[in-house]
């Protein structure tokens, strides 16, 4: 994965922020928080409004949108003013970035035969009531190395198509 000078990471949720700032806060990604749009994670998911809110300020140089979502289905579309200067980068986390959770508790065979959804199974049955909120997640993978290897059991686990990128992509 090739990425541009200045990158812009968009995570659908806070969960997601939680992570990549875990990651960030390690130096264990491929870019570093000063390479970053505002340095640190964007909460925008539309196109329209991540060109309105930061593409107007007149970049001359490529910016790599790097979006951590787990719809394979979600466009984000910019103006073709701005389609050659931005590329964009989807990471998937499919089903959702529980997943983590999940594999890291050693609970993938009985997460399996509940039929439920990652973040449901993790409150449900795993009884982590906030486990879509950015200061659990943030604290739960306190340690990156747990992170890490969650993340690599991910992709282990995972049907990762063969066009997709992943977390592990963006690791060191």
């Amino acid at each position: 994965m090739e990425l541009a000078k200045i990158k812009a990471c968009i995570c659908e949720g806070a969960a997601e922020a939680a992570i990549i700032d875990v990651l960030l806060d390690n130096n264990l990604l491929i870019f570093q928080r000063e390479e970053m749009l505002d340095e640190g994670v964007i909460r925008c998911r539309d196109g329209k409004t991540f060109e309105t809110r930061y593409l107007r300020k007149g970049f001359s140089e490529m910016i790599s949108v790097i979006r951590i979502l787990d719809s394979r289905r979600e466009n984000f579309k910019l103006s073709k003013a701005y389609e050659s200067k931005v590329d964009v980068i989807n990471v998937i986390t499919a089903p959702e970035i529980e997943m983590l959770i999940i594999f890291n508790e050693n609970k993938y065979n009985e997460f399996k035969k509940s039929g439920k959804k990652p973040s449901s199974f993790c409150k449900e049955n795993l009884k982590m009531s906030s486990v879509k909120s950015y200061d659990f997640v943030k604290d739960y993978f306190s340690s990156s190395e747990i992170l890490v290897q969650a993340i690599k059991t991910y992709n282990q686990m995972s049907k990762i198509r063969k066009d997709e990128y992943t977390l592990l992509d963006l690791l060191k």
